[in-house]
């Protein structure tokens, strides 16, 4: 046998393992827990490093910006090319759960929503959630459908610029059972449309002449991340913020109406092929991503302890919430970057980057002429 032959490449190796069924052993998970734990660490670290090293630069206040889903996805990306290089990438994976990160990640968050708060905006929250939701959601499921994105992609890209970005599209991956690729594609659209838009839309608020409530509903249900939607609507000013954060908190408590939709539809018609029969109680209990009940919980039970034990005594312990919920993302995010494949976004093509382009121009001129109708005379 020829030295050629029985040369091989970590990466090779790798492939034929992998290719002949083994699995990797315990060793390799605790492995990648472990770089997944130090890159969210680095990711963390950065954000609330970079900012303070540049304070005194011209590229201060970009650096003051850019959130942590930033620098967790890029490393997690690097990451991913690192391991994949070495031939390890596969064997890691089974540490690297996007899904379950995500998933504690927003049940936590929902703790930190109290359904007081947002009853005391009036209707006017709620309302603009609701109606920019549907709207932006139907306008992106029919565009995808003309332009013949698949349906559980769509699904994940109508979830995730009408609501509130990877959260939403998370919810959506688990009620029409997508892969794992077109949520990392998903994931990715949303981290590269909201960087901009934090820069984008308060400057523009401020062209336009908007009023702090108009230009803080415009803000908080155009930018589809919580994260993004806070470093936005900061740069417009306190009293934009608080609008901002009470229409997205609105729209965070319609995750779970639209998971449950979307569950009832992809089970009644897209998944019944060939005259299947209609689905079961049982199967619809299966499919629902069952977190977004722990959301809705977990924020019940904060409102009732924030009216239990008022908002001063409850601000410490939520901020912990806040704090962990974080950090679940933090990792979620990095997870996303290791987890990603090109191979997805070869096999999605051009059409959900049109797709997802031209819904979130709909959403801003949609948005913003729900926030003018309905908050142009709300005084802060």
């Amino acid at each position: 046998m020829s030295a050629e032959a029985t040369t091989a490449t970590p990466a090779s190796l790798e492939n034929s393992v992998v290719q002949a069924g083994a699995r990797p052993g315990p060793a390799y998970a605790v492995a990648g827990l472990v770089i997944l734990l130090a890159l969210a660490w680095l990711a963390r670290f950065l954000a609330d490093g970079v900012p303070v090293w540049l304070e005194d630069t011209p590229l201060a206040g970009v650096a003051a910006s850019i959130e942590y889903p930033v620098y967790a996805i890029a490393l997690g990306l690097l990451g991913n090319l690192a391991l994949s290089l070495a031939g390890v990438r596969d064997r890691l994976a089974a540490a690297f759960r996007t899904e379950l990160f995500i998933k504690l990640g927003l049940v936590l968050l929902g703790a930190t929503i109290n359904f007081a708060s947002i009853g005391k905006a009036g209707g006017p929250g709620i309302l603009q959630a609701v109606l920019l939701i549907t709207l932006v959601f139907g306008f992106t499921w029919w565009l995808g459908g003309r332009l013949g994105v698949d349906d559980r992609l769509r699904a994940l890209l109508s979830s995730a610029v009408s609501i509130c970005g990877v959260s939403a599209a998370i919810s959506a991956a688990g009620a029409v059972q997508a892969k794992k690729e077109q949520l990392a594609y998903a994931a990715s659209l949303v981290i590269i449309f909201a960087l901009p838009s934090i820069f984008i839309l308060p400057p523009l608020a401020e062209a336009l002449n908007l009023s702090p409530a108009v230009a803080g509903a415009w803000i908080g249900g155009n930018i589809d991340t919580t994260a993004a939607v806070t470093a936005s609507a900061a740069i417009a000013g306190d009293d934009v913020l608080q609008v901002a954060a009470i229409v997205k908190s609105s729209q965070n408590v319609l995750i779970g109406v639209v998971a449950f939709l979307l569950t009832l539809y992809f089970a009644f018609k897209v998944d019944r092929t060939g005259g299947a029969a209609a689905p079961k109680a049982s199967e619809l209990w299966h499919r629902f991503p069952k977190f977004v009940l722990g959301f809705v919980l977990a924020s019940l039970v904060a409102t009732l302890y924030v009216t239990s034990v008022g908002s001063d005594a409850a601000a410490p312990d939520i901020a912990t919430l806040k704090a962990l919920s974080t950090i679940f993302f933090v990792i979620a995010f990095v997870s996303i970057g290791l987890e990603f494949k090109v191979s997805g976004i070869r096999e999605a093509g051009w059409r959900p980057l049109v797709l997802f382009g031209s819904a979130a121009v709909f959403n801003l001129v949609a948005g913003l002429a729900l926030a003018s109708l309905i908050f142009s005379h709300v005084n802060l």
